[in-house]
């Protein structure tokens, strides 16, 4: 068993600002750099305990590009990991690991919903991801965690799709979060306060904090089967600031990853 790494330069569909395709080179140079290292918390390292292979980048230009590129790259029997790139990239991502897996949950953290039908003219916008994976009914179940900022067309998406939205103002009664099936994470580093990461495209103040994420991930008790860390801009991050944020967290990733599939 191990965990595939695959980085997604793509950020065309990127409104306001774009650079996020330059997301995976950043957080690896942060996690090779020797400042950390390769291990989780629970000292288990990355690559020679959870088996972390680092397939490269995907070069796409759209989204077919990229379904049929990863659908070729995901093997058998190993977990994935995506680094981004804007959020758009989800959808293609979920469908292809759909493909391969069949059914599983979904756990998003962000402070937006991302639940558009669509936004300034274009459904596959990063801000419409969700509603095509919920469209299509690729996962089971949408929990989206760390929202702070939704209108009445967005909330009557989370209605109409039955989504589990856990906003911001809710936080501190969080319930214990339970899946049924095995679980794909998807993070977007604007779920965090801008204080703690502000290399991003989208500022969005009173976030969670990073012990908050990395404290939920940890006491996740299901099979987890891929994740993506999505809309890390480098152009706007101070001293890698956030790239070391989204470092940290592929490394507690991983290690849940490889945790609860070993103890299966």
């Amino acid at each position: 068993m191990s965990i595939q790494l695959i980085g997604i330069p793509f950020d065309l569909k990127s409104s306001f600002i774009k650079g996020s395709a330059k997301g995976p080179d950043s957080i690896r140079k942060v996690l090779h750099e020797g400042s950390s290292s390769y291990l989780d918390e629970e000292g288990r390292d990355i690559i020679k305990d959870c088996g972390l292979i680092d397939e490269g980048n995907v070069a796409a230009k759209s989204f077919d590009d990229l379904y049929s590129s990863v659908c070729s790259l995901l093997k058998k029997d190993h977990q994935v990991l995506f680094l981004g790139g804007d959020h758009s990239i989800s959808y293609p991502l979920v469908k292809a690991l759909q493909a391969k897996v069949g059914k599983f949950d979904l756990l998003h953290f962000d402070a937006h919903t991302d639940l558009y039908d669509e936004y300034e003219g274009d459904r596959y916008s990063h801000a419409c991801p969700f509603a095509r994976i919920m469209e299509e009914g690729l996962v089971e179940s949408l929990t989206q965690v760390g929202i702070r900022t939704m209108n009445k067309h967005q909330q009557e998406q989370v209605s109409r799709f039955g989504v589990e939205v856990i906003t911001m103002k809710e936080i501190q009664r969080l319930p214990e979060l339970y899946f049924k099936n095995p679980l794909y994470i998807s993070v977007d580093l604007d779920v965090f306060d801008p204080a703690y990461a502000p290399g991003v495209s989208h500022h969005e103040p009173g976030g969670l904090n990073p012990r908050q994420v990395i404290t939920i991930i940890q006491e996740l008790n299901c099979p987890i089967i891929g994740a993506d860390i999505v809309e890390l801009n480098p152009l706007r991050d101070q001293y890698d600031i956030t790239a070391a944020l989204a470092a940290k967290l592929l490394k507690e990733i991983c290690g849940k990853m490889y945790a609860n599939i070993a103890a299966i």
